[in-house]
């Protein structure tokens, strides 16, 4: 098998890729399916950082809506990406792969606390390290905490997996002649108002320069194409690029 364009990278994935077709909870076939692909773009010789959202356990933004408090809502939606977190590293160890769960909120009889150097380290040993607890402070989307380790563990590029495959003119799900874009630049994707990545974590790329590619998990093998260096999805990239 051919090897990986990028050396190390940051995949951000939906807490609901872990669902069933209820879009709730967590399902062991799903979280099986999800690690396969994972564990075969492993195998191309990258070094593989990870965040997963927990929208298929807690939407904060909802309870807020209803009256809870947001830094609670945020909290509670913190330790809901610890939860998604071990169940994908189980499923992912299961196939025979090494990882590691480091949690920014400690909780160490599940997890290691988030540690920048020893998470290096673990993807240098060939180790697959999952980010839980988002950046461990309220206000902040599971984003913007893989767009702040994607620059804190000097990843290559930010892999950003949605429910489309990429950016698009308008949303794909309610409109079918929607147009993708292969390649936009952070102040288009901005002036847009693209729904896949909050602003913060597009600004944050922006700033640092760190390409990011929107692309959907639902195609087969789409992980390890876009290591390869396929079209896959869109690139969001600097205008000087």
């Amino acid at each position: 098998m051919a090897d990986s364009v990028y050396q190390r990278v940051l995949l951000k994935i939906s807490g609901t890729a872990l669902a069933d077709e209820s879009g709730l909870g967590v399902s062991p076939i799903m979280a099986k399916a999800l690690a396969e692909q994972i564990v075969e773009a492993h195998s191309l010789g990258v070094q593989l950082g990870v965040v997963i959202g927990a929208g298929n356990i807690w939407r904060g933004h909802q309870a807020e809506e209803n009256g809870m408090d947001r830094s609670t809502a945020d909290y509670i939606g913190m330790l809901a990406t610890v939860m998604n977190s071990l169940a994908l590293q189980e499923a992912i160890e299961s196939l025979g792969c090494d990882s590691r769960v480091q949690s920014a909120i400690e909780m160490r009889e599940v997890a290691e606390p988030y540690i920048r150097r020893r998470a290096m380290k673990h993807l240098s040993a060939d180790r697959i390290v999952i980010f839980g607890a988002g950046s461990g402070n309220p206000y902040f989307t599971t984003d913007t905490a893989g767009a702040l380790r994607a620059m804190e563990i000097g990843a290559d590029i930010y892999l950003k997996a949605t429910q489309v495959n990429g950016v698009f003119d308008k949303d794909p799900m309610k409109y079918p002649d929607a147009q993708r874009f292969e390649r936009i630049t952070y102040l288009e994707a901005l002036n847009l108002g693209v729904e896949v990545m909050d602003a913060t974590a597009f600004s944050l790329c922006m700033e640092h320069k760190m390409p990011i590619c929107v692309f959907s998990l639902d195609e087969p093998s789409s992980l390890t194409n876009v290591l390869l260096g396929k079209r896959v999805g869109t690139m969001v990239e600097d205008d000087k690029c």
